[in-house]
């Protein structure tokens, strides 16, 4: 008897990994971003390369070290033998979203540095979290002393003060001044792995929004709603560049899913404008 078993799509095998809060595989839904851009991909090849790296770095460790003398020995592995850094000259790359090509380059955006550096920290047996930062990505690491944030991109420890003068940009431009200030703690805040992965997956939104790239826009969108059922904004976005490739049955169905059930927003006589628009060219 022959048996036959259907390969899972790409999404279909997204899907499974973020159907659940409580078991979130956050490095294996990070790297299978990347197979919608490499099909060919081997997500579990990827995974072993990462526990290589792991055994590398716990046979240089003492049985007995404690968390700082660990969180140490990460930093000096991480950063300087195996010299992982941020990717300045070319930001905007969709490649340093993609962990399978960040393991090679070594150079990344700090969620993506953070996302490895993380799955080794953690695997030490370090409390290593990520940090939602506004604009920029962070660590945090509870030592028995207390706790440090750390910049993904070096490893350098942060001071209040430092987080407070990054902050400060965001807070002008957001109007979160004086009486609106927000305390710093509240960003400094756990990210949990959905919240991370959908992070990752917004910054490739913005790079493909941004060159109107509109297939790989609906790649994005695609696993941002099966990562984010709920999140309205993501179906008309998708509806959106639907209606930009001409995909008009598609592009309804999102639009009107959003008209439904999105709050009242300033954008919704707009969205019902293009609606309507959609609807007079099919017929």
């Amino acid at each position: 008897m022959n048996l036959s078993f259907a390969v899972p799509t790409p999404l279909e095998y997204f899907a499974s990994l973020v159907h659940s809060d409580t078991e979130f595989p956050l490095l294996e839904a990070a790297v299978s971003l990347a197979q919608d851009e490499y099909p060919d991909l081997d997500v579990q090849q990827v995974l072993g390369e990462v526990d290589q790296l792991l055994a590398r770095l716990k046979r240089r460790i003492p049985a007995d070290a404690g968390p700082l003398q660990k969180l140490r020995a990460v930093n000096q592995f991480f950063f300087r033998d195996l010299s992982f850094a941020g990717n300045v000259n070319h930001y905007y790359d969709p490649d340093n979203s993609y962990v399978s090509v960040v393991l090679h380059t070594r150079r990344a955006i700090p969620i993506s540095l953070a996302v490895l550096w993380m799955e080794l920290a953690q695997g030490l047996g370090l409390a290593a979290r990520g940090v939602g930062f506004p604009g920029h990505f962070m660590l945090k690491v509870n030592l028995p002393n207390g706790q440090v944030v750390l910049d993904p991109l070096d490893g350098q420890s942060l001071s209040r003060e430092e987080l407070a003068e990054r902050l400060e940009p965001y807070r002008q431009r957001s109007g979160l001044m004086d009486e609106f200030e927000v305390p710093l703690g509240l960003y400094l805040q756990v990210s949990p792995p959905r919240d991370i992965i959908a992070r990752m997956l917004r910054n490739l939104k913005e790079i493909h929004s941004s060159q109107e790239d509109w297939t790989r826009l609906i790649a994005v969108q695609d696993r941002l709603i099966v990562l984010l059922p709920q999140a309205w904004t993501e179906y008309r976005d998708r509806g959106l560049a639907h209606a930009e490739l001409g995909h008009s049955g598609r592009a309804l169905e999102d639009l009107e899913c959003y008209l439904v059930n999105g709050e009242e927003g300033k954008d919704m006589d707009a969205i019902a404008a293009r609606i309507a628009e959609l609807k007079r060219a099919k017929s």
